[in-house]
């Protein structure tokens, strides 16, 4: 059977002509198996995106109801130029495809928060503007609380299975954070003796629904718990895990300050922490997810509340035993740090400090080490690492590859340890100031 191959050295007109000439060819050959597996093969690898979306057309207009052509069809909602996959977007819409709902609610999100009145979208392109076009028709209803049911409907299945394959919780000592709003943000945006900036987490009201967190960081008992069940394995590792780095083993195992088992583990980056929150069955804290722990509803600056008590936390007067009044002191204080010359007692066990608690009881929210989370500094969108097989030294100046930090830690002055402080760490990095905690699913 003829392959249609590529068409070159054509006039502009030439070009169409050929495309309609191909086109046409195809209608004068059989309905059967050859024919539709020779269109599914165009209809990805044709090297003209015309002869793709005629491909994806004629699939839809006489295979459509064969399961490997609305696979196809499908397939070229994700095609990388524009028409094929506007074209493989309309045509999912007018032959109501449900299978093709999932891949389409990740172009333009759920149909039940975009059809909401009121709700804010930005300005969009012909892309967005099919697919929302297309989930409606698929769906049948334009009304929000309908098409709720309906994906909820759809997707039960789906979910259900998800719900079989992921991890049980690893852990009893955790905290359920009450669905609802909470006051985010800095109450103020005065800079203060150590001029450091908190204008870039605004006042605002936070919708989260409820979630579990564990009520201490991830200690090095815990920690070494996991290290021991997964052994060589890469089961639970991101995605974007660098190839060649020690199985996930802290950076500090041997540093006696850090490596008794009641303390925080450190010396691990985001990777290890996201393996280890997978492997328990649960994830690391959004930002808005940390800082509603960490304050509850009352917008309170520490997690004891609004006023400074420095006997509540551990932070760098503590680990130092020595006074800082203002950044100029901080740092003239922390460069003198050596291997040798280090503070004896850093860090604080986990479990420590109850009179420091939150008001939902977690402990160690403001100090001893900071606590990483997953989102994204600059996008405050959930990290989406891509920097398998480069060194660090090729993406330390890219804004997707640092997260959010928050809590402060042992050299921090207490500015850092406010409900709203936002920290930023490189991803790779491995530092003895920073562990994390995990939250899961509300039961």
């Amino acid at each position: 059977m003829k392959q249609f191959s590529g068409i070159d050295d054509c006039t502009d007109a030439e070009y169409w002509v050929a495309v309609e000439k191909i086109s046409a060819e195809w209608r004068e050959l059989p309905i059967d198996d050859e024919t539709l597996s020779l269109l599914i093969s165009l209809s990805c690898n044709h090297p003209d995106w015309p002869i793709r979306a005629s491909a994806i057309r004629y699939l839809a207009e006489s295979f459509g109801e064969r399961d490997s052509a609305v696979e196809a069809i499908i397939a070229a909602t994700h095609d990388q130029t524009d028409w094929v996959s506007f074209t493989a977007i309309q045509l999912c819409g007018k032959l109501r495809t449900k299978e093709a709902l999932r891949d389409l609610i990740r172009i333009s999100g759920w149909p039940s928060n975009f059809m909401r009145h009121g709700y804010v979208r930005k300005p969009v392109g012909c892309g967005a503007a099919f697919t929302k076009r297309a989930l409606i028709s698929i769906l049948g209803s334009r009304d929000p609380e309908e098409l709720r049911r309906l994906e909820d409907e759809h997707f039960a299945e789906l979910r259900a299975k998800a719900d079989t394959v992921r991890p049980a919780r690893r852990h009893e000592d955790v905290v359920e954070i009450p669905a609802g709003l909470f006051t985010a943000g800095a109450p103020a945006q005065a800079v203060g003796p150590f001029n450091m900036d908190d204008s870039d987490n605004p006042p605002r009201s936070v919708d989260l629904p409820a979630f579990l967190i564990d009520r201490t960081v991830v200690t090095n008992r815990r920690y070494q718990e996991f290290l021991d069940e997964i052994g060589d394995s890469t089961a639970f590792d991101h995605p974007d895990q660098p190839d060649g780095q020690e199985r996930h083993r802290s950076a500090h195992q041997h540093d006696a300050r850090f490596n008794d088992p009641d303390l925080p583990v450190v010396g691990i980056d985001w990777y290890d922490a996201w393996a280890f929150a997978n492997w328990a069955g649960g994830m690391l804290p959004s930002e808005d997810q940390w800082e509603k722990a960490a304050r509850g509803c009352d917008g309170r600056v520490y997690p004891w509340g609004n006023t400074w008590e420095p006997e509540r936390a551990n932070f760098v007067e503590r680990a130092f035993d020595t006074r800082v009044s203002d950044l100029a002191e901080l740092e003239q204080l922390l460069v003198t740090v050596t291997e040798a010359d280090f503070p004896a007692r850093p860090v604080f066990p986990a479990d420590s400090f109850p009179e420091g608690a939150g008001p939902y009881g977690l402990l160690h929210m403001a100090g001893n080490v900071w606590e990483m989370t997953r989102t994204n500094f600059f996008s405050r969108k959930d990290m989406d690492p891509f920097f398998r097989g480069r060194r660090p030294v090729e993406f330390m100046n890219r804004q997707d590859a640092f997260y959010v930090l928050r809590g402060g830690t042992w050299t921090s002055p207490p500015v850092c340890l406010t409900t709203y402080y936002r920290g930023k760490d490189l991803l790779t990095d491995r530092h003895n100031e920073i562990g994390f905690r995990c939250v899961y699913p509300a039961e």
